[in-house]
């Protein structure tokens, strides 16, 4: 699915990342921890194609394919999905038009024609009924006035509408409560499969408690310094990256 090979990345000529070997498979969950600028984020604004990052140096290939020479939408249509650390606030776009939209670019760039209401009604019936969202909330403004809580579990309803290959989920737990973050991860639960790929980025290891990955990796200083099965997290959780040192 996704084999990055000592990347090495830039922003305004800091060095971020300096070396990331990384290889994911379908079907894989795969966690990437590490403490406060290690270049978690940055990894994975990499992987989406944000063109605020220079890479200087390595490769990443996607299903055979480089990454690196294809556009943001691109990877978007091929299946690679971001969810923000951040969500943007679009006031006066809804959230349906937001995903009817998405969903229609990434058709046409198939060559197909665009979702028709009734089973675009379906896809909203089923994924509202999956993280327990109500339809009226399907007309609000993207994100505007959300709570944090709502912000992400949007997240996760974009991930189900549009059904990507391989998501990151870029600290989709930070900021929810423990009623929330079982949603949100049940969501995500309910997504896998033997076909798609999840990489999660977090601080925490509570969010491993629901998502259960097959791989730990701790990022340091731009590299992953070390991985292991769910029981490197724990470790972590217990002795924080005093260990690593």
């Amino acid at each position: 699915m996704l084999e990055i090979i000592n990347l090495k990345a830039q922003i305004e000529d800091k060095t971020i990342l300096n070396g990331v070997n990384l290889k994911v498979n379908k079907g894989e969950v795969h966690a990437i921890m590490g403490p406060n600028g290690s270049g978690k984020s940055t990894l994975s604004s990499v992987i989406a194609g944000n063109e605020d990052y220079e890479v200087s140096s390595g490769s990443i290939t996607y299903e055979g394919d480089d990454l690196l020479e294809m556009a943001p939408e691109e990877r978007s249509h091929r299946g690679v999905f971001l969810s923000f650390q951040y969500p943007v606030e679009i006031p006066g776009l809804s959230v349906s038009n937001f995903i009817k939209t998405a969903i229609n670019e990434k058709r046409k760039a198939f060559g197909q024609e665009n979702i028709s209401a009734k089973e675009l009604l379906q896809l909203f019936k089923e994924k509202c009924e999956l993280l327990n969202i109500d339809k009226e909330y399907l007309s609000r403004s993207l994100n505007e006035g959300f709570s944090g809580g709502e912000k992400k579990r949007n997240e996760i309803f974009q991930m189900a509408m549009m059904e990507p290959k391989l998501s990151i989920l870029d600290e989709t737990d930070s900021g929810l409560d423990i009623d929330a973050l079982k949603i949100v991860a049940n969501g995500v639960n309910s997504l896998k499969s033997s076909s798609n790929s999840i990489i999660l980025i977090t601080h925490y290891q509570r969010l491993l408690n629901y998502i259960v990955p097959d791989f730990v990796h701790i990022l340091k200083d731009g590299k992953i310094v070390m991985s292991g099965d769910k029981s490197l997290a724990h470790k972590l959780e217990k002795e924080g990256y005093s260990f690593l040192n």
